[in-house]
This record gives structure tokens, sequence and C-alpha cells, in this order.
């Protein structure tokens, strides 16, 4: 299989893309700014309710359900605006997991009991996914994108929506992403699907796709971000940023930053259009913007000096993001792997 890409591919954001963008900046300054951010490794969260809350205002969680169901019928280019957004902001969210992961499982099997609910908002879903392999005989399960309303449970090549499950929160590098133990004992069950691997895969691959623009976010912000300190900052009578030095690592990071951009963008209009080639181009995109994402961040951290190192610079909480996000839905190995294979390349010697 060879990377092909369609004759006409408009990477350029156009003005839907830009209003909306916009709009989910003005949300995410107002309802997620870094002090309020700081307060959910003390165990404060007065953050998410009131963002979701205006991300249902802005009609968000139902950008990927059709129209027929309530929602908007727009496509991954616009879900992934929104994703880029809440990078930018590493802001706490069910978007990526509820709106994105599990509304895109449920519209492949053509479900009408559930996707209603999810595109008004009124509720949200996680999928209850291993990270080694599909396999969910165990009671305990662990998942981000919780608290959750529908936890769809794969077992075999079925899926159940569960209501009612024991969730336990657990301790967690991004407390904006937070991880929990799930015990299905005693919970109720409802068959979603005999049948749904397509389905979940598709889920997955959106979901992979997509979390690169939340890391193109990251990135871009530790990139802007460091530039605005750097022109500022002085030492020796001089700006910091004059250094030569510093020009190079920055010009190298702008590069690395706008080539993860575009990957993440030509993911996101594969996944738009039903590509034959989105396998190959979410494998690129997740590869290549998950180190990115550290990588920029790491960068943001040192060339801050010791500001970068306190808690009261957000630098930390876009690291932990970055650092989080590269494992969430496969690593930048795995998805280097599963590249090889999907453009036949031979096995290693």
């Amino acid at each position: 299989m060879t990377l092909t890409p369609p004759a006409e591919v408009d990477l350029l954001a156009d003005d839907v893309e830009t209003d909306l963008r916009a709009s989910v900046r003005k949300v995410l300054d107002k309802h997620a700014p870094p002090d309020r951010l700081n307060g959910l490794y003390d165990g404060t969260d007065d953050v998410s309710g009131p963002l979701w809350s205006a991300f249902v205002e802005l009609g968000l969680p139902g950008l990927l359900v059709p129209e027929s169901l309530g929602g908007a019928g727009a496509s991954a280019r616009e879900a992934g605006a929104v994703l880029e957004e809440i990078g930018r902001a590493a802001a706490p969210s069910p978007y990526l997991t509820s709106s994105v992961v599990a509304t895109t499982v449920l519209v492949a099997l053509g479900d009408e009991t559930i996707l209603p609910s999810l595109a008004s908002g009124e509720q949200t879903a996680a999928l209850l996914v291993r990270p080694t392999a599909r396999q969910h005989g165990a009671a305990a399960l662990t998942t981000v994108g919780l608290p959750a309303d529908v936890l769809l449970l794969p077992e075999g090549d079925a899926l159940y929506a569960v209501r009612g499950a024991t969730v336990t929160p657990v301790g967690s590098l991004d407390m904006t992403r937070p991880l929990a133990t799930v015990d299905l004992d005693g919970a109720e069950r409802m068959l979603v699907a005999e049948d749904a691997s397509a389905a979940i895969d598709a889920g997955l691959l959106m979901g992979a796709g997509l979390l690169a623009a939340e890391q193109v976010g990251v990135a871009r912000w530790a990139l802007e971000t460091t530039i605005g300190y750097l022109k500022e900052r002085r030492q020796f009578g001089r700006v910091v940023g004059g250094f030569q030095a510093l020009k190079h690592r920055l010009a190298d990071l702008y590069a690395e930053v706008e080539q993860a951009d575009a990957a993440a963008r030509y993911a996101a209009a594969t996944l738009a259009t039903g590509d034959a080639d989105a396998p190959i181009a979410v494998a690129v995109a997740a590869a290549f913007c998950s180190e990115a994402a550290v990588h920029a961040a790491e960068e943001a951290i040192q060339l801050h000096g010791g500001i970068g190192m306190t808690w009261e610079h957000p630098a930390h909480l876009h690291l932990k993001r970055a650092k989080a996000d590269a494992l969430l839905l496969g690593s930048a190995e795995a998805h280097r792997a599963a590249l090889a294979v999907l453009v036949d390349l031979p096995a290693p010697s």
C-alpha cells in the first residue's frame, strides 16, 4: 500500500474552522485559565463542569453526530480544530473520549438510542479499551474520560453499553486527563451490537488521528509562549532571543511544529472524506505529533529558565498533557510499527 494524496486536499483553514477556533479559544480562556487548572492537583475541580456546559452551548458535543440525531453533521476537520484548542489550553474535557471516540463508534453502528443524548451534551460516554488488546473479561478495567454516564464495553466482537459501574479515580501524571479504575460487578448492561469490531477500529482510528491535532495545540502553545518570553527576557544587556544558539533552537522547533501541523491536518482531511489512505495518514500524524508535542513542551521549560520550573507557570501543565497524550492511544513506536505494516516495509532482519 502506498500513500497517494488525493488530487485536491486543502490543508488551510476555511472561514467555518477559523470562526470555530475563535469561539472555542474564547470559552477556554474564560473557563480554563492556568491558575484554575493547578487546582486539579489539589483535588479541586471548578473547571470541568462550567467548561463542558460552555461547550454544550456552542454545540460542540454533537459535531460528529448526524443532523438527523440532533448533531451538526460536521467532519473530522472541525472536531480537530476543537481538539487543537483544547491542547493549547491543556484543558480538562471529555471531548476526545466522548464526542470523538465513543461517538464515532456509535455512528458507525447506526445507534439511535445513545447518540442523541451525546449530541446534546446531556450525557457523555467512554470506550473501555485495554492498551495492549481488546480483551475485557476482567471485572476491573482502567480508562480515561471519566466520569462518564455510559461506558462502552467490548466483549469479544460484541459491544455493550454499561451504566452504574463503580468508578474509582487513581493518581495520574496529568490530572487534567484523569484515570480511573472501573468495576463492572453489578452494573447494568445493554447490548449495542453483536459485531462491533469494525466500528471500534473506526473509533480508535478517529481518536488517534484527532489526538494528533490536540498534540499540535500543545506544541504550538509551547512554541509561541517561548518565543514571546525570549523576546522580552534580557541578559547581559541583550534580549535573550537575540542569541544565535537560541535562534537556531527556535527555528528547528518552528519547523517541527509546522510539520506536525501539516501531518495532523492531512490526517483529519482523510478522516473527513473517508479516504482509503486514512490509516496511513493517521499513523504518520500520531507518531510525529506525539514526539513533537513532548519536545516542544520540554524546550519551553528549558528556555524559560528558572520560571519554567515553577508551579505557577503553565509549562508543566502542557508537558504533562504531552506525556499523557503520547501513551493515550498508542505510543509513537506502536504507530510507526503499524505504519510499517501498512506500507509493506520488510520486517527487520
